[in-house]
């Protein structure tokens, strides 16, 4: 492992803003499960962000909207490194991290604790359609922490996870909202200033696909 790495993981220890739970702290239920109220010190809607890798969309919404609470929940100490250090320079005070799996976010939040969900750029599995972040597997843990008509958001440059979630919404008739296969084509053309400035807002990993060309698709609908 390199200097800097070790350095980054040295430094989100020292971060209060990011939760580094043991596994054993997370079975049956981590104690912040129901209590994200107390964390913020508010009331305002909670909205995650899964897989969030170096937190651009966790940390470019909550910039955008100061009244909500954001969580960026990703695995990978050296990604949520990125994000929790800008909110630590910037002082941005509406986001917490949480390093573990996704697999096991029902630990952290009980039921209608979560407003909107994000998933950006996730990894499509292509040979393991059950690890899909909009799979069956997932959406039932999703149901199980969203408010009524809670919303979940899908940003992706693969058609693969684009169709597949559509699919899934309609053989389980769940509610569109939103659907483009072309975010800065189509999308941007019809929709008003808010929803343009929150696409604009680009990960990592967007910003290389776009270079190369590649499509950005959105959908946004509710379970």
């Amino acid at each position: 492992m390199g200097k800097d790495k070790l350095k980054r993981f040295s430094e989100l220890n020292t971060f209060t803003h990011v939760l580094q739970p043991h596994v054993n702290e997370i079975k049956p239920a981590h104690k912040i499960k129901g209590n994200w109220n107390l964390e913020f010190k508010n009331e305002a809607p909670i909205v995650l962000e899964l897989g969030c890798g170096k937190g651009e969309y966790t940390v470019g919404l909550a910039k955008q909207y100061p009244s909500m609470n954001f969580i960026g929940v990703d695995i990978k100490g050296a990604r949520i490194w990125r994000g929790a250090k800008t909110c630590e320079e910037e002082q941005i005070s509406n986001v917490r991290f949480i390093r573990t799996k996704v697999d096991f976010i029902e630990h952290f939040f009980r039921e209608n604790e979560v407003s909107e969900i994000w998933l950006t750029f996730s990894d499509p599995q292509p040979k393991r359609p059950r690890k899909r972040l909009t799979s069956p597997l997932f959406i039932e843990r999703y149901k199980k922490i969203l408010k009524e008509n809670g919303i979940i958001h899908l940003k992706t440059d693969s058609d693969l996870l684009y169709n597949y979630t559509l699919d899934e919404i309609k053989e389980n008739k769940y509610n569109i909202i939103e659907s483009s296969d072309n975010v800065y084509e189509e999308l941007i053309s019809r929709v008003d200033d808010q929803l343009i400035e929150t696409m604009k807002i680009q990960t990592f990993y967007e910003s290389i696909w776009l270079k190369e060309n590649k499509t950005i698709k959105y959908l946004a609908f509710s379970i």
